[in-house]
């Protein structure tokens, strides 16, 4: 236990001292890992509320009741499920309520921005099911909805995911809905990366005409680690049924009070001027990073995150990581679209901003942080320039320490 509890000093002394740039990263509220950390975590309830298995769930059925609410309040859907363990799971329960094994899917390519759970060859969801896979046009590297849609009539599929992990451009949802009528698909959008900016009225919503909608809680929408399916009344017993008893058992009543506290505070005013801000500083920091001359995939951002070509650089997405690690800036080491280079050293990196953003940091900040990354990945041999930029970033985070 001893041990334990000294990593756990480690790296919160790693976070209050780095900038956490990996833009599926966020920091929680003091509430969130209260209810996280809380004596629900002892408490079992198979079922869902008024409907349990176990007895002496008064006080679970409303929390998971609480959390319900709020998401329907926040997002304006008809149905919510609260209970899915985390994103992945979340979207295969999608595929176990609507699909047979073998059914044809279409979905976006991973080395151009889709999710493992999208289909990807190494993923459950690639192996037992018929992907088809759509990517964005090699010359605008953003979504080409008209090829998507001669896709989709070409392959008639049963079900169509939209939503991204590595795309930095708004996605246009009810382009995707209509397709999926047309070829009479279910339609599913993955708003994992997302959700706190759709919250806040930063990004186009899914709601109410998309058919389903997974989320992840934690990334934008600042909450535990966990997720939630979200529907139209029609297909809400199905997805029920899917999560379960189809693929889980007992809920973690701890992380459902987590999201319900989340959720609560993403219906505040001073949510949405976070996520306003969230994607000022990523618009900020593109700009930073273009002019000192890194290229950066589709030209920049609408969102939160950005993806940088390090092709023409001599340090590339491992390298480029390692190098940022070493002067403590996380960012992740990512394919980019048309990569020729191997996902475990691909051409790209992607950074984000909840993280920096939830530590108050502003544009003025932005200008900084892309300075440093630009110098760091071009001096990437260089341990007095990387000394000197590690003491900036230390410098930095004290000004804007975590709560």
């Amino acid at each position: 236990m001893i041990k334990v509890a000294e990593l756990i000093k480690k790296e919160k002394n790693r976070l209050q001292r780095g900038l956490e740039l990996i833009p599926s990263e966020n920091y929680v509220s003091k509430d969130v890992l209260k209810a996280l950390g809380s004596i629900l975590t002892n408490k079992y309830s198979e079922g869902y509320p008024k409907k349990r298995y176990y007895g002496g769930n008064e006080f679970i059925d409303q929390i998971e009741e609480l959390a319900i609410e709020r998401a329907k309040k926040l997002f304006n859907v008809e149905h919510v499920n609260v209970q899915p363990y985390s994103g992945s799971p979340a979207n295969l329960e999608v595929y176990y309520a609507f699909l047979n094994i073998g059914d044809k899917v279409v979905g976006m390519n991973l080395a151009h921005g889709g999710h493992l759970s999208h289909g990807h060859s190494v993923s459950f969801s690639g192996k037992n099911y018929d992907f088809v896979h759509y990517g964005v046009n090699q010359e605008t590297e953003l979504l080409d909805y008209d090829e998507i849609r001669k896709l989709a009539l070409r392959e008639k599929p049963k079900l169509i995911i939209s939503g991204a992990t590595a795309y930095s451009r708004i996605i246009d949802f009810e382009k995707f809905q209509n397709i999926a009528e047309e070829v009479g698909a279910i339609h599913v959008a993955d708003i994992s990366h997302i959700a706190g900016l759709i919250a806040a009225g930063v990004h186009p919503s899914p709601f109410p005409f998309t058919d389903v909608v997974t989320t992840t809680t934690h990334k934008t929408l600042k909450g535990p680690r966990g997720a939630m399916i979200m529907c139209k009344e029609k297909y809400a017993q199905q997805i029920d049924r899917a999560v379960f008893p189809g693929m889980q058992g007992g809920p973690h009543n701890h992380t459902i009070a987590a999201i319900a506290v989340c959720l609560g505070e993403a219906l505040r005013p001073e949510f949405k001027a976070y996520a306003k801000q969230v994607v000022k500083n990523a618009k900020a920091l593109a700009n930073e990073l273009k002019k000192q001359g890194l290229r950066l995939v589709s030209g920049g951002t609408d969102n939160h995150l950005i993806l940088i070509d390090l092709t023409g650089e001599e340090c590339v997405g491992k390298e480029a990581e390692a190098a940022l690690d070493e002067v403590n800036i996380t960012v992740n080491k990512n394919m980019i679209p048309f990569d020729k280079r191997t996902p475990f050293n691909p051409s790209g990196i992607r950074i984000g901003t909840p993280a920096i953003t939830a530590r108050g940091m502003k544009e003025p900040e932005m200008k900084v942080i892309g300075q440093m990354i630009t110098r760091v990945v071009r001096n990437y041999k260089d341990k007095m320039i990387k000394d000197e930029v590690r003491q900036q970033v230390l410098e930095l985070c004290k000004k804007f320490p975590l709560h």
